[in-house]
Order: structure tokens, then C-alpha cells, then sequence
């Protein structure tokens, strides 16, 4: 019999048809980029071109660079371990999703084609969102490959096996209808908390509406959302199957248990070399998704990013129009610098553990707070920005207290989320069994750092509104809401708010600088 060493040993292998296809990828991505960014000729107007395409994109594109944003590698590998760990409960936040694409069809599309803005907050697009064309492909590609392989590869009966091995132990299962906020995961905290945290990265992040905005109309923007939407589900879906792939495959011998996989997102991996790595350039292939990724989620926050520098922290100090030499260098140079700043925080990362739950509750700590104030600006029309910036502030600094309260107690083992069963009592292999044992800490920790970390950017909104309003209230008063630019609202309350004496031929921007909030 094998021992643990030896098998470890034999699935570090990466052949040269794994490193040739991995290579290409990478390389088609950086001539995408070269053609778009110095080869291909620009129009007059560098900067609209550079960060909305002039807005001249088709929805289907841009639908895939939506994907691709969305998904990350954390996605990709955290996913399939938090199933194959504690069963499908997460998957229904895919309701959540779809909820998202209602509201963001209808209630704040149509508010950012009003403006006609580069910055949801008052980069080359192009070459962005044709990277993350490939990278989609690449990213759907590598899923369908990891199923269907490691199903054929199951000696007991495919997909009928995955799922009686996943009814078995419950990781295939109804929703838990507990209206306990403090259970992890749970139907509300999934649909309810999900929507909010989807819309919130849909609506107001600069990365998801730099691209709704750079197509042509509101009716090719909610194309593109429902594209969006049907490819989000299924990329969840075929994660979750390969989460419960992944426990038929190691039901009677679990790597975590067995110390074959130091940690909970190396189980994807593993499994895939194991699958897969007997088949030249496959393995080689699925990393390649994995950075695709990776690189689309990078090269989306790097491109935004550059569009927010400019627009929002560049052109309101300068007294003279920026020339277009200025401008590229500017957007180009806040690419290079952040890009390299990104790259080197990888051995911070590194440390962190499993990072799904702790992804999402970190950018809750901004997400929350952010989605209040937007919220505020095109629900609430009479809450002035000096309000809404104090409920902001205020907000950020309430999430930061609980989620980093939260992130400790989980590190320092005070709380722990036992995973459903699993076993390591049949394995092909010698290994030393571990002695370690889930403790249960017996320290007192306050309710609200037990909260399910699907609530979080619900719970940064309601209390940032909340702050604002008190604020309006008590001391800074209400705004007039006959003074607000009805473009400003969203469609339903426009008639109810809408300016009478509008100017006529008033630049869309100087509105959103005048009533910021």
C-alpha cells in the first residue's frame, strides 16, 4: 500500500502540454490587450473610448465580462469545498440572483442611463471585456470538463451515485426555513441577504456598471442583465455539482482528513489532478480557468479603478481640461501601479485560510454602507448629503467592528461550522491519523458576531439609512425634494419628485456633483 507521501508525490505533475495550453491562454489574453491598447486605431475621444467603449458594445460581450467579473477564483475553488463540506445550503443564493435581476432591470438601470456618467461614484473597456470573453469561455470550460470526466471516472453510477451519496448525508437537501439569523445558512439569509449583497454588486460598484454603461440603450443594458443572470446560475450550479462530485469521490477516504489537502480550497485542485492529470494539457487547461478568473475579476477592478482616479479624485482639482496624452497616461499608469500593488498582497492571502466567507464578509465593510447611501440618493430624495455622509462614515465603521470582531472569533476558534460527515476509513493509502478534535470554546461571544455573514451588507444599509435619516431628523434637516433633478431617481418616483422648473440643456453630471447624495 501506498503512503501518504507517495501519493502526494504522484499528483504534483504538470506535463508540457499542461504548461503549453495554460501559456496560450495567458498569452491570447496579452494580445487582446496590446492590439486594443496601442495597435488598433483611436477615436478623438480617448477617454470615452478607453472606459465605456463609446458606449458602442454589444450585450453579449459584455454579458460574458459581467460573468466574468462576478465569478472569481474564489468562486471557483471555494464553492465546490463549501459544498462538499456543508451541502447545497449556500447554492439557494442563486434565487437571490435572479431576485437582483429584477430589481437591478428596473429600479436602478434606467437612473445610470439617465446620466449618461463614467463614474458611478460622480477603463480600455474594449480590451477588457474581449480578455474576459476568453477567460468565460475558459472559466465554463474547465467546470464542464472536472464534471464530466470525474462522473465517467465514479465506478459505482454517475450521476445517480453523486446523488445518492449526497441524499445520504444530507448535503443534497430542502432549504432550512429557520428564521434564526445567527444559523449560518439559511432560505432567508440566502435570499434575502444574497439579493441585497448581488444588487449591491451590481448597482453601485464601479466595476459591474462601467460595462452596463457602455452599451448603446437601457433596452440592450437589461438584455445584458438577464444574460448575466442565466449565466451566474449555471456557473453555480455546475460548481455545486462538482462540489457533490467531490464527496462521492472521497466519502470513504476525505483528504482534509488524511492531511492529502492542507486546506479547505486545496480540495479542487486535488481532485482535478487527480481526474484529470492522467490526460496531457487537461489539468494545465482547468488552471487556466482558475486564473481566468483570477485575471477577469483583476483586470475589471483595475480598469474601474482608473475610470474612479480620473473622474473622481483627478478632474474636480484640476483647473484646465486634461489633454487626451494626459488622460491615458493617467489611466494607464493607475493600472500598472495598482496592478503590481495587487499582485503582491498574494502572500497576505495566502495566510488566510478558507477565503469564501471571509471574502464576503470583509467587502461588506464598504459594500453595505456604499448600497445605503446610493439607496438613499434614489429612494430618499430628501436626505441631504451631509446626512448621508455621516451615515456613511458611521456605517463603515459599525462593519468594520463586526466583521473583523466576527473574522477573529472564527480564526481564534471561538466559533466554529462543523462540516457535515465525513470519513477517511477506506483509503488506498497509509497515512497517521490526526488527533486534533473540534473544540467547542466555552468563552461568552457577543450575539451579534454570530450573525450569518450572508446578512452583512443588508445590515451595513439599514444601519447607514437608519444613521442618515436620525441625522436629517435631529440635525442637519431634509432637502426639498422639488429641487432634485428627477433624473437622479429611480423611474417610479420621478412623477412624485420631479423638478418643475427643470434647466434645460443642464449637463446630466452637474446634477449628480450638486446632489451627490
Amino acid at each position: 500500500m501506498e503512503n501518504l507521501e507517495d501519493v502526494a508525490l504522484h499528483l504534483q505533475r504538470f506535463s508540457w502540454p499542461d504548461y503549453a495550453l495554460f501559456s496560450f491562454m495567458l498569452f491570447l489574453c496579452i494580445l487582446i490587450g496590446l492590439y486594443f491598447g496601442f495597435i488598433k486605431p483611436h477615436t478623438a475621444d480617448a477617454e470615452s473610448e478607453y472606459l465605456v467603449g463609446n458606449r458602442s458594445m454589444h450585450f453579449f460581450p459584455i454579458s460574458l465580462s459581467l460573468i466574468a467579473s462576478f465569478i472569481s477564483g474564489i468562486t471557483l475553488l471555494g464553492l465546490p469545498s463549501e459544498v462538499y463540506l456543508h451541502g447545497i445550503q449556500y447554492v439557494y443564493v442563486s434565487i437571490g440572483v435572479v431576485l437582483m435581476g429584477i430589481i437591478m432591470a428596473t429600479f436602478y438601470l434606467p437612473v445610470f442611463y439617465g446620466l449618461e456618467i463614467t463614474s458611478s461614484y460622480e477603463g480600455g473597456l474594449k480590451a477588457v471585456v474581449w480578455t474576459d470573453v476568453v477567460q468565460t469561455f475558459s472559466m465554463f470550460l474547465a467546470l464542464i470538463l472536472v464534471a464530466v470526466k470525474g462522473t465517467i471516472d465514479l465506478k459505482e453510477g454517475g450521476i445517480g451515485h453523486v446523488i445518492d451519496s449526497a441524499l445520504n448525508t444530507s448535503r443534497l437537501e430542502l432549504p432550512n426555513i429557520d428564521i434564526n439569523p445567527l444559523v449560518r445558512h439559511t432560505l432567508w439569509s440566502q435570499v434575502l441577504g444574497g439579493v441585497f449583497y448581488w444588487v449591491q454588486t451590481n448597482a453601485v460598484s464601479q466595476n459591474m456598471i462601467q460595462r452596463y454603461l457602455s452599451l448603446p440603450s437601457l433596452r440592450a443594458g437589461r438584455k445584458s442583465v438577464w444574460l448575466f443572470v442565466s449565466g451566474v446560475v449555471i456557473l453555480m450550479m455546475l460548481c455545486s455539482y462538482n462540489g457533490l462530485l467531490m464527496y462521492a469521490t472521497y466519502k470513504n477516504c476525505d483528504p482534509l482528513s488524511t492531511n492529502l489537502a492542507k486546506a479547505k480550497d486545496q480540495m479542487l485542485p486535488l481532485f482535478v489532478m487527480q481526474t484529470l492529470g492522467e490526460l496531457p494539457g487537461l489539468s494545465g487547461l482547468f488552471i487556466a480557468g482558475v486564473f481566468s478568473a483570477a485575471l477577469s475579476s483583476l483586470s475589471t477592478c483595475l480598469n474601474s479603478l482608473s475610470a474612479v482616479v480620473l473622474e473622481d479624485f483627478i478632474k474636480p482639482f484640476t483647473d484646465k481640461p486634461l489633454t487626451d496624452r494626459i488622460i491615458n497616461w493617467v489611466m494607464r499608469s493607475t493600472v500598472v501601479i495598482v496592478g503590481i500593488s495587487s499582485a503582491s498582497m498574494v502572500y497576505i492571502v495566502e495566510k488566510a485560510g478558507t477565503v469564501l466567507q471571509l471574502t464576503m464578509s470583509l467587502e461588506a465593510i464598504t459594500n453595505g454602507p456604499l448600497f445605503g447611501v446610493f439607496t438613499l440618493g434614489i429612494f430618499l430624495p430628501w436626505i441631504n448629503s451631509a446626512s448621508a455622509l455621516t451615515g456613511g462614515i458611521s456605517g463603515v465603521i459599525f462593519m468594520s467592528w463586526l466583521s473583523f470582531n466576527a473574522q477573529y472569533a472564527i480564526a481564534s476558534g471561538q466559533m466554529e461550522f462543523p462540516p457535515k460527515d465525513l470519513a477517511a476509513d477506506q483509503c488506498p493509502y497509509s497515512f497517521i491519523p490526526s488527533n486534533s478534535t473540534i473544540k467547542v470554546s466555552d468563552e461568552y461571544i457577543f450575539p451579534l458576531y454570530k450573525i450569518s455573514y450572508m446578512w452583512y451588507t443588508l445590515v451595513g444599509a439599514i444601519f447607514t439609512m437608519l444613521v442618515s435619516l436620525l441625522c436629517s431628523i435631529f440635525i442637519f434637516g431634509f432637502n426639498d425634494p422639488s429641487t432634485i433633478s428627477s433624473e437622479l431617481l429611480t423611474p417610479f418616483l420621478r412623477k412624485t419628485f420631479s423638478k418643475e422648473n427643470e434647466i434645460k440643456n443642464e449637463r446630466p453630471i452637474k446634477a449628480v456633483k450638486d446632489t451627490e447624495f
